[in-house]
């Protein structure tokens, strides 16, 4: 639902406003429905539907995610389960992408599923379940960047020691340091203007997809038929081997699906404000970056299976089997020039990753979700974005990383909640849009990317949240028996707390600043009513406070 519309010459003021905060009349489709949502865009649409797409791609990092995830599924249930949990994953994941994808194209906004989450729900439901699905969708995207960030450092330094024929120990402080230096640099990219902001991230797709098909093309030329694993091996029982300790052969199989179960699908829609035909581009852009992301990876990986050599040599000294299948068959100079272009694509997750996050940040501050008074709900007049809220996700962002000098135990376990928590900040909105269809206080409007109401757009939803429930379980069991205090899993216990702390944080006080999104159109004289609208007008004394964040 919609903030009611306002009379004919206070729309047309409103959208003069809209544009003189930078867009063209080209786009006063998509600040129309942003204004009929209840925001007043705050950002210049710069992106393109290419830029769009090559945004999603980056965020999903394909050949720099099988980088970082390869070695659980190989040494834990083995080559077979490489091959065949990545395209089950993938095919399930296309299910997620495709119902997170028409939530974005009903609801536009940088707050993603966040924003839509609080219009899906009855109003007395609104301002809890859009704090829990805020907080799981922040940490969730901050953790995320973080860990994405350590694991880019970790490629690097296993690139040193690679180069140097293994005769080189890096230690906690190497590893910490270039992380931090890394995050300040995106920190420092995203302060960009969003034109340019557009114009680098263009690029992006090109590189990510290209270094995945010229590493595809290179292993398969450099390897010796002889020395490629039979069919049995890439795709049969002989390439299942149980290293787990102790787990049944079913679950050490799937914990091949730790490598597939991709992160921060709505990253597309927290810069939807930033994006031409955002209600088309920005959905679609998520739809074609799974499939491409799916089908890609999946050649990726049963090439590197075929490829690889002895699973008992592996993964070497670098500590990624990856590089060192790479070594095996390119030779050590092939294998660090491809590999510079991997950690290309991984530095690329980070620039995207950093600047969504960004976004949620802001949305979330904008709508009295942190107690901060707005201050993060903040658009820069000289770059035309959020700069505050950039550098609050950047140095946040450093302090995980930071608990590697301590206990790499630690910082594993902060980690491992990034995936469970995003995950189930999708499922909710998915959940409350099917579960109050038929609520008179929940009006779904869907948008241009729709799968009906039929079996098509059923089948898809239920399943994405039945699928995101089970691997869930699987993300919350210890890789390894028996469990001690290194092999124990706490994502879940972690996520749960986190769950717990935001729901006692909402009683105790969050309630007070925090009624649900908020609309900051200040054409709207009087607080919309709860019943009408779940974006609530700002009170009087909050427009002089709102006109200074977006003007």
């Amino acid at each position: 639902m919609s903030a009611p519309a306002p009379p004919l010459a206070e729309k047309k003021d409103a959208q003069a406003d809209t544009r003189s905060i930078g867009s063209s009349s080209d786009d006063s489709g998509d600040d129309n429905k942003l204004l009929e949502i209840g925001y007043v865009p705050s950002f210049k649409r710069e992106f393109s539907n290419i830029a769009t797409i090559s945004f999603a791609f980056s965020i999903m990092g394909l050949c720099s995610s099988v980088a970082t995830t390869f070695n659980s599924p190989l040494l834990l249930g083995g080559p077979a389960s490489v091959t065949w949990c990545w395209i089950l994953g993938a095919t399930m994941c296309f299910t997620l992408g495709a119902s997170i994808a028409e939530i974005v194209s009903a609801f536009p906004t940088c707050g993603g599923l966040y924003t839509a989450s609080a219009q899906l729900v009855p109003k007395r439901h609104r301002p809890i379940v859009g704090w829990v699905v805020g907080w799981l969708n922040i940490l969730g995207q901050i953790l995320g960047l973080s860990s994405t960030e350590f694991g880019l450092a970790n490629m690097i330094w296993a690139a040193v020691v690679v180069g140097k024929d293994g005769n080189y120990t890096v230690t906690s402080g190497h590893t910490v340091g270039l992380f931090a230096g890394l995050l300040i640099l995106h920190g420092i990219l995203n302060c960009l203007a969003t034109r340019q902001l557009a114009r680098l991230t263009t690029g992006f797709v090109f590189v990510n997809i290209g270094a995945t098909l010229i590493i595809i093309i290179v292993l398969l030329a450099t390897t010796p038929r002889s020395e490629m694993h039979s069919a049995a091996y890439v795709f049969g029982s002989e390439g299942f081997v149980n290293q787990t300790g102790g787990w049944n052969n079913g679950i050490a199989f799937l914990f091949g699906l730790l490598s597939v179960q991709w992160t921060d699908y709505d990253a597309t829609a927290h810069i939807s404000e930033e994006v031409k035909r955002a209600a088309v581009a920005a959905p679609s852009a998520i739809f074609i970056a799974v499939i491409g992301t799916g089908l890609i990876g999946w050649l990726l990986n049963i090439v590197l299976v075929l490829c690889s050599g002895p699973l008992e040599d592996l993964p070497g000294a670098s500590g990624s089997a990856f590089l060192d299948i790479m070594t095996l068959r390119m030779g050590k100079p092939g294998a660090l020039f491809l590999w510079a272009f991997v950690c290309m694509t991984a530095f690329f997750v980070c620039q995207t990753a950093l600047q969504a996050a960004s976004r949620t940040v802001y949305a979330f501050s904008r709508d009295k979700g942190l107690p901060d008074r707005g201050f993060f709900g903040h658009v820069s007049s000289w770059t035309q974005t959020p700069l505050r809220a950039i550098w609050f996700v950047t140095l946040i962002g450093i302090l995980p990383g930071l608990l590697d000098l301590a206990s790499t135990i630690a910082v594993n376990a902060i980690f491992a909640m990034t995936a469970m928590a995003l995950d189930l900040s999708y499922i909710i909105p998915i959940f409350c849009r099917r579960w109050y269809r038929n609520h008179p206080e929940v009006q779904f409007v869907p948008g241009p990317f729709y799968m009906g109401d039929g079996w098509l757009g059923w089948a898809a939803n239920v399943n994405c949240i039945l699928w995101t429930l089970f691997v869930c379980v699987i993300f919350a069991l210890p890789t390894y028996l028996p469990v001690t205090g290194e092999t124990m899993n706490y994502a879940a216990p972690i996520t749960g707390g986190v769950i717990l702390l935001s729901l006692v944080w909402y009683v105790v006080g969050g309630h007070r600043h925090y009624k649900g999104p908020q609309s900051n159109r200040t054409d709207l004289d009087k607080p919309a009513a709860p019943a009408d609208d779940a974006l609530v007008a700002p009170a009087d004394g909050e427009k002089t406070q709102v006109q200074a964040h977006v003007v």
